[in-house]
């Protein structure tokens, strides 16, 4: 699988937590450009196309476990499109939050993501592209969710470091902050009789398709003229 066939560029795109939602619906979207797409997750992808590597990125240690095989697979492509989606998110205060409880979160939403870019970026090429799937409040908060918040800030940090650090390797860095998008986890946040609501505050009166935050993560990859920028895809969310 790490070897390129003749005649063929090998292009592989590495997405965590494409089990379900936004990371589901890019499989798709990259599958069908020709790419290699590799998931990184607890639970195996539904796209049989797609091939998944169990992994629990709250894990510490989770690269040690699969770093070697992961390695393999990408080994020799001409490009790597590093998508950062897989997310924790927890209903908690900053009034109230233990040390250890933020410290879980941040594990998977900023230490995961810089052990995967520490460990992948020797095998990119000039045309690769490391993505971060953000939120509407990367830049903006609301009560109820710190340690949510508060990673979603740091990755907005991440990025634009990244976007600093990788000058003049032809990789590029890029943020998609999601609005209000029909997932298994806004469901599983938002009781089913909130969710008209939750729509409404949508400039367009509905939910985004993961589809098309998917759509524009692919966008993301093939466009390094965005190179370090934080785009918001929220159908132009109305502040309350």
């Amino acid at each position: 699988m790490g070897r390129r066939i003749e005649g063929f560029d090998l292009k592989v795109v590495v997405i965590t937590g494409a089990s379900a939602g936004i990371g589901l619906a890019a499989t798709y979207k990259f599958i069908a450009k020709g790419f290699r797409v590799i998931n990184l997750s607890r639970r195996q992808c539904p796209n049989q196309d797609v091939m998944s590597i169990a992994t629990d990125l709250s894990n510490p240690a989770f690269f040690e476990e699969i770093g070697a095989e992961l390695l393999t697979h990408v080994q020799g492509a001409d490009a790597i499109h590093l998508i950062h989606n897989a997310s924790r998110y927890l209903n908690d205060s900053a009034l109230t939050t233990t040390d250890e409880s933020l410290t879980s979160v941040f594990q998977t939403n900023v230490v995961a993501p810089n052990t995967l870019n520490r460990h992948l970026v020797p095998s990119m090429k000039s045309g690769s592209s490391i993505i971060v799937v953000g939120s509407t409040l990367a830049e903006k908060a609301v009560s109820g969710c710190f340690s949510y918040v508060t990673s979603k800030h740091a990755q907005v940090g991440l990025m634009r470091s990244l976007c600093q650090d990788l000058a003049g390797t032809g990789i590029h860095t890029l943020m998609v902050c999601p609005g209000f998008t029909d997932t298994e986890m806004l469901r599983s946040h938002v009781p089913d009789d909130a969710m008209d609501g939750v729509a409404a505050m949508s400039a367009f009166g509905r939910l985004i398709e993961p589809e098309e935050i998917a759509e524009t993560i692919v966008w993301a990859t093939e466009n390094p003229v965005v190179n370090g920028s934080v785009i918001h895809a929220n159908l132009g969310q109305i502040e309350q």
